[in-house]
């Protein structure tokens, strides 16, 4: 799957979100790199598929300040190709990252992810 096959998977998993959802996603931005790069404090063997950086809407108070900087999501391109034997495969890591990662943004935890199946 080259990189513009990669970025429609994404938008299309972004247009499954419901719109009654969506419309409440509030200064947040998607991204699409090749892969995560590990920080100093970051496990190097850890491997992520995506990544929400930002301030949660549940943990968002009067001193969130309209014109903040956005929420960032991250979807990493080459670790989901290498996880995945086809197409479909491809399609539906996507829908899960972007799920994952836009529920992070929605304040809600790995761990009810998980129990979710969105883990």
């Amino acid at each position: 799957m080259d990189e513009d096959e990669f970025e429609e998977a994404v938008d299309a998993a972004l247009a499954r979100i419901p719109r009654r959802l969506a419309s409440h996603m509030d200064n947040v931005a998607v991204f699409i790199e090749d892969r995560h790069h590990p920080g100093p404090h970051d496990d190097p063997r850890t491997v992520l598929l995506g990544l929400y950086e930002g301030i949660p809407l549940t943990r968002r108070d009067s001193w969130y300040a309209a014109g903040s900087l956005p929420d960032r999501i991250t979807i990493f391109r080459e670790p989901i190709l290498e996880i995945c034997r086809n197409r479909e495969e491809v399609e539906r890591e996507v829908l899960v990252t972007v799920v994952h990662e836009v529920a992070h943004h929605f304040g809600i935890s790995d761990a009810r992810l998980h129990e979710l199946g969105w883990g």
